[in-house]
């Protein structure tokens, strides 16, 4: 039997179909360069459909593992395989851009451990550092995750300067509203009621994960002047928080404040909290530790791989000062944070010669036009996967190929 390896590609923050190139362009380009390193194999590729980034990162990667779960079932009875979760016959790549990488993560750490690291960390406890970590992982996953292969995923959190940079930048009311979020601890935080007392009874959970065709009840009915209307709405004073809120959280995930327009302000707090909610787990360190860690974990106990390419800018960019994390060199200047010391998986840096910004450089990973280091980009994450099946698994696939 020919084995099948399935790449599983997953947008990040407001990602959507042009995510990994128009038409899909780099799913198929990236599935052909693997096809061709592992030719033992029938590789496969697959698009996680548009889900909206909102609400609880953990509702998130429920839905996700239970939909890769039955796309794994339905290969595995095609080719019949005789015994799918002790020997099964596809193995499963997790491709995340951004976001999509910490729902990659999460994923395998739920499939081998079950138990997720989101939300097991108390943040503000001293004895945080002292938590369970989730159990030793059991190799017997089903599906089986060969790999984590991340693109530009902020898995130690978002360089200080592309914050900074951004929130003044876009918004010159930004820091003023920013300092009355203090107190707003739920910005950051799980919840997701408006916070206007008023609202509350109004007020429901955001689904994680309603299908693209739903995604029509974040847009506002408009007023007859053609843009949407604020006076029923309650916000006041809150309108300049939610710009600001918005602000932040839309930098912090890359490249969203196209998104934040007057539409989504005069849908009230809730909008800003339900997004924020999703992208909130990059402001909670000992999470985002703890996640590497475990992922170093399953590298080395079961064999899983765990990369991340970084963009980093190049020619184009020349030094930038931003107040709060003063001057960031050119050759410096990266959307992610990246380790300096500690081990945290197999970082390489993608170059981008003609972004002439960080969020530009996240954003365009996947556009030739716009990333001359594209070629090189597909190569590199290709070796990477390549890496990771130089295995027995891989070695005993044998029969002849299956169309994709």
């Amino acid at each position: 039997m020919k084995k099948t390896l399935l790449l599983c590609f997953i947008h990040g923050f407001k990602g959507d179909e042009t995510t990994f190139g128009k038409n899909y362009a780099f799913v198929e380009h990236f599935r052909r360069l693997v096809a061709g390193a592992l030719p033992k194999l029938n590789v496969r590729a697959t698009v996680y459909p548009t889900f909206e980034t909102r609400g609880d990162l953990g509702e998130c990667v429920t839905r996700f593992n239970d939909w890769l779960l039955n796309k794994v079932i339905d290969l595995e009875v095609a080719a019949g395989t005789p015994s799918p979760t002790i020997e099964p016959s596809v193995r499963v790549v997790l491709v995340g851009h951004s976001m999509g990488g910490i729902v990659a993560a999460e994923t395998a750490i739920r499939i081998s451990s079950e138990k997720p690291v989101h939300n097991s960390v108390d943040e503000d406890s001293p004895a945080k550092a002292a938590t369970a970590m989730p159990p030793a992982p059991n190799a017997l996953m089903f599906p089986y995750i060969q790999g984590v292969l991340a693109f530009d995923t902020p898995f130690l959190g978002i360089s200080p300067g592309v914050v900074a940079h951004g929130a003044e930048s876009h918004y010159a009311t930004a820091s003023a509203a920013i300092a009355q979020l203090s107190g707003l601890t739920s910005l950051w935080g799980a919840g997701t009621k408006a916070a206007n007392p008023n609202d509350n009874a109004k007020a429901k959970p955001a689904g994680a994960l309603p299908p693209a065709s739903d995604q029509s009840r974040d847009k506002p009915k408009d007023d007859k002047a053609g843009t949407a209307s604020t006076t029923s709405s309650g916000w006041g004073r809150w309108g300049t928080i939610a710009m600001a809120a918005g602000a932040v959280g839309a930098v912090a995930a890359g490249g969203a404040a196209a998104y934040l327009n007057r539409e989504q302000i005069s849908q009230g707090l809730g909008w800003a909290t339900s997004h924020l909610e999703f992208v909130g787990c990059l402001a909670r360190k000992e999470e985002l530790k703890r996640r590497v860690a475990y992922m170093l974990r399953l590298q080395k106990e079961v064999g899983v791989g765990f990369g991340n390419l970084y963009t980093r800018l190049g020619k184009a960019a020349g030094s930038k000062q931003v107040s709060m994390a003063g001057t960031v060199l050119g050759s410096d200047r990266t959307f992610c944070v990246v380790p300096q010391r500690d081990r945290a998986g197999d970082w390489r840096q993608a170059v981008n010669d003609q972004a002439t910004d960080e969020i530009g450089a996240h954003i365009s990973m996947f556009q030739p036009k716009d990333n001359p280091g594209f070629e090189r980009l597909a190569n590199e994450a290709r070796d990477m996967v390549a890496g990771w099946l130089r295995n027995d698994w891989y070695e005993s696939s044998a029969g002849e190929a299956v169309r994709p």
